[in-house]
Protein backbone atom coordinates (compact mmCIF):
# COMPACT_ATOMS: atom_id res chain seq x y z
CA UNK A 1 0.00 0.00 0.00
CA UNK A 2 1.37 3.47 -1.01
CA UNK A 3 0.24 4.55 2.09
CA UNK A 4 1.93 2.18 4.47
CA UNK A 5 5.61 2.79 2.22
CA UNK A 6 5.32 6.19 2.34
CA UNK A 7 4.43 5.96 6.18
CA UNK A 8 7.42 4.10 6.58
CA UNK A 9 10.04 5.78 4.77
CA UNK A 10 8.66 8.91 6.86
CA UNK A 11 9.70 6.36 10.13
CA UNK A 12 12.83 5.11 8.88
CA UNK A 13 14.27 8.81 8.38
CA UNK A 14 13.54 9.90 11.61
CA UNK A 15 14.76 7.33 13.36
CA UNK A 16 18.16 7.46 11.29
CA UNK A 17 18.15 11.52 11.97
CA UNK A 18 18.34 10.90 15.86
CA UNK A 19 20.50 8.12 15.55
CA UNK A 20 22.19 10.79 13.80
CA UNK A 21 22.01 13.11 16.68
CA UNK A 22 22.39 10.75 19.22
CA UNK A 23 25.91 9.18 18.05
CA UNK A 24 26.93 13.34 17.49
CA UNK A 25 25.92 14.47 21.14
CA UNK A 26 27.89 10.98 21.89
CA UNK A 27 30.91 11.81 19.71
CA UNK A 28 30.48 15.72 21.39
CA UNK A 29 30.75 14.55 24.99
CA UNK A 30 33.60 11.92 24.52
CA UNK A 31 35.55 14.79 23.05
CA UNK A 32 34.56 17.14 25.65
CA UNK A 33 35.52 14.11 28.76
CA UNK A 34 38.45 12.81 27.08
CA UNK A 35 40.62 15.75 26.53
CA UNK A 36 44.11 15.82 28.52
CA UNK A 37 43.83 19.07 30.64
CA UNK A 38 40.15 17.95 31.61
CA UNK A 39 41.39 14.60 32.66
CA UNK A 40 44.66 16.74 34.58
CA UNK A 41 41.93 18.32 36.71
CA UNK A 42 40.15 15.20 37.69
CA UNK A 43 42.81 13.28 38.63
CA UNK A 44 44.75 16.49 40.21
CA UNK A 45 40.90 17.17 42.06
CA UNK A 46 40.92 13.67 43.30
CA UNK A 47 44.51 13.32 44.57
CA UNK A 48 44.34 16.95 45.76
CA UNK A 49 40.86 15.80 48.15
CA UNK A 50 42.72 12.59 48.96
CA UNK A 51 45.80 14.65 50.22
CA UNK A 52 43.40 17.00 52.30
CA UNK A 53 41.99 13.70 54.37
CA UNK A 54 45.54 12.73 55.06
CA UNK A 55 46.73 15.94 56.49
CA UNK A 56 43.49 16.50 58.33
CA UNK A 57 44.05 13.24 59.80
CA UNK A 58 46.73 13.51 60.91
CA UNK A 59 46.08 17.03 62.43
CA UNK A 60 42.65 16.05 64.14
CA UNK A 61 44.29 12.26 65.13
CA UNK A 62 47.73 12.64 66.05
CA UNK A 63 48.19 16.21 66.63
CA UNK A 64 45.46 17.67 68.32
CA UNK A 65 45.15 14.49 71.01
CA UNK A 66 48.86 15.69 72.10
CA UNK A 67 48.10 19.24 72.45
CA UNK A 68 44.93 18.27 74.41
CA UNK A 69 46.69 16.91 77.28
CA UNK A 70 47.78 20.40 78.56
CA UNK A 71 46.45 21.00 82.10
CA UNK A 72 44.30 23.69 80.87
CA UNK A 73 42.19 21.66 78.38
CA UNK A 74 42.05 18.95 79.58
CA UNK A 75 39.65 17.29 76.74
CA UNK A 76 39.90 16.68 73.24
CA UNK A 77 39.98 20.09 70.84
CA UNK A 78 36.56 19.54 69.30
CA UNK A 79 34.78 19.17 72.67
CA UNK A 80 35.97 22.65 73.71
CA UNK A 81 32.74 25.23 74.11
CA UNK A 82 31.12 27.67 76.27
CA UNK A 83 27.20 27.51 76.61
CA UNK A 84 25.73 31.11 76.05
CA UNK A 85 22.11 29.57 76.91
CA UNK A 86 21.17 26.92 78.91
CA UNK A 87 18.92 23.84 77.68
CA UNK A 88 15.92 22.44 80.02
CA UNK A 89 17.90 19.60 81.33
CA UNK A 90 20.90 21.50 82.35
CA UNK A 91 22.34 20.60 85.16
CA UNK A 92 24.80 22.10 87.76
CA UNK A 93 27.54 19.92 86.18
CA UNK A 94 26.99 21.38 82.98
CA UNK A 95 26.90 19.80 79.26
CA UNK A 96 29.64 16.94 79.27
CA UNK A 97 30.15 16.70 74.92
CA UNK A 98 28.90 19.42 72.44
CA UNK A 99 26.45 16.97 71.07
CA UNK A 100 24.68 16.48 74.81
CA UNK A 101 24.73 20.53 75.04
CA UNK A 102 23.11 20.50 71.26
CA UNK A 103 20.61 17.32 71.90
CA UNK A 104 19.24 19.56 74.77
CA UNK A 105 18.64 22.73 72.71
CA UNK A 106 21.30 24.68 74.50
CA UNK A 107 22.94 27.64 72.54
CA UNK A 108 26.70 27.11 72.43
CA UNK A 109 30.00 28.56 70.91
CA UNK A 110 31.96 25.74 69.61
CA UNK A 111 35.24 27.93 69.66
CA UNK A 112 37.23 23.80 69.86
CA UNK A 113 35.76 22.89 66.51
CA UNK A 114 36.61 26.40 64.94
CA UNK A 115 40.18 26.34 66.16
CA UNK A 116 40.49 22.70 65.12
CA UNK A 117 39.78 23.61 61.15
CA UNK A 118 41.74 26.45 61.69
CA UNK A 119 44.51 24.02 62.65
CA UNK A 120 43.67 22.32 59.97
CA UNK A 121 43.75 24.39 57.43
CA UNK A 122 47.76 25.72 58.59
CA UNK A 123 48.42 22.36 58.28
CA UNK A 124 47.20 21.54 54.89
CA UNK A 125 48.84 25.30 53.76
CA UNK A 126 52.32 24.07 55.27
CA UNK A 127 52.01 20.37 54.08
CA UNK A 128 51.67 21.64 50.60
CA UNK A 129 54.12 24.52 50.69
CA UNK A 130 57.02 21.63 52.32
CA UNK A 131 55.71 19.59 49.07
CA UNK A 132 55.98 22.00 46.71
CA UNK A 133 59.76 22.97 47.84
CA UNK A 134 60.69 19.43 47.75
CA UNK A 135 59.41 19.27 44.02
CA UNK A 136 61.59 21.77 43.36
CA UNK A 137 63.97 20.25 44.64
CA UNK A 138 64.20 17.27 42.86
CA UNK A 139 63.00 18.29 39.18
CA UNK A 140 64.06 22.01 39.39
CA UNK A 141 61.17 23.53 38.29
CA UNK A 142 60.09 26.92 39.92
CA UNK A 143 56.14 26.35 41.10
CA UNK A 144 56.51 28.45 43.96
CA UNK A 145 56.88 31.86 42.62
CA UNK A 146 57.50 34.73 44.81
CA UNK A 147 55.33 37.83 43.96
CA UNK A 148 55.90 41.86 44.37
CA UNK A 149 53.27 44.93 44.49
CA UNK A 150 53.62 46.70 41.42
CA UNK A 151 54.58 50.60 42.45
CA UNK A 152 52.09 52.18 40.14
CA UNK A 153 49.21 49.97 39.50
CA UNK A 154 49.26 47.77 42.93
CA UNK A 155 49.09 44.68 41.47
CA UNK A 156 50.92 41.41 42.27
CA UNK A 157 53.30 40.55 39.57
CA UNK A 158 56.55 38.44 39.81
CA UNK A 159 59.30 39.51 41.68
CA UNK A 160 61.93 38.89 38.39
CA UNK A 161 60.01 40.81 36.12
CA UNK A 162 61.02 43.85 34.29
CA UNK A 163 57.37 45.21 33.17
CA UNK A 164 54.49 44.77 34.76
CA UNK A 165 51.99 42.64 32.89
CA UNK A 166 48.75 44.83 34.24
CA UNK A 167 49.74 48.45 33.39
CA UNK A 168 53.06 48.06 31.62
CA UNK A 169 55.57 50.35 32.91
CA UNK A 170 58.98 49.24 33.58
CA UNK A 171 60.41 48.45 37.49
CA UNK A 172 63.86 49.56 36.96
CA UNK A 173 62.36 52.99 37.85
CA UNK A 174 62.48 54.77 34.38
CA UNK A 175 59.64 55.40 34.76
CA UNK A 176 59.74 58.30 37.48
CA UNK A 177 62.87 60.12 35.48
CA UNK A 178 62.09 62.96 33.63
CA UNK A 179 62.13 62.81 30.20
CA UNK A 180 64.73 65.49 29.79
CA UNK A 181 67.06 63.42 31.59
CA UNK A 182 66.95 60.22 29.35
CA UNK A 183 69.83 60.36 26.51
CA UNK A 184 68.44 60.49 22.84
CA UNK A 185 69.51 56.92 22.52
CA UNK A 186 67.82 55.47 25.25
CA UNK A 187 65.08 53.09 24.38
CA UNK A 188 66.32 52.12 20.61
CA UNK A 189 67.81 49.26 19.56
CA UNK A 190 71.25 48.92 20.11
CA UNK A 191 71.70 52.27 21.02
CA UNK A 192 71.13 53.40 16.99
CA UNK A 193 70.65 56.87 15.84
CA UNK A 194 67.37 58.37 16.48
CA UNK A 195 64.89 59.08 13.18
CA UNK A 196 65.77 62.45 13.12
CA UNK A 197 69.33 62.05 13.21
CA UNK A 198 69.05 59.20 10.23
CA UNK A 199 66.80 61.68 8.33
CA UNK A 200 69.53 64.04 8.12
Amino acid sequence: MRGLDENTDVLVRTGQKAQEQVRHAWDGFVNFAARDNVLEVALGLIIANAFTKVVTSFVSDMVLPIVSLLPFLNRNMDQKFAVLSKGPNFSSEGYNTLHQAREDGALVLAYGAFIETLVNFFGVSLTLYAAGHLYMFFFHTKIIKPTVRCPYCKQFISEMALRCRHCSTWQDGREDEPKSNRSPHEGLPDGGPSLVEASS
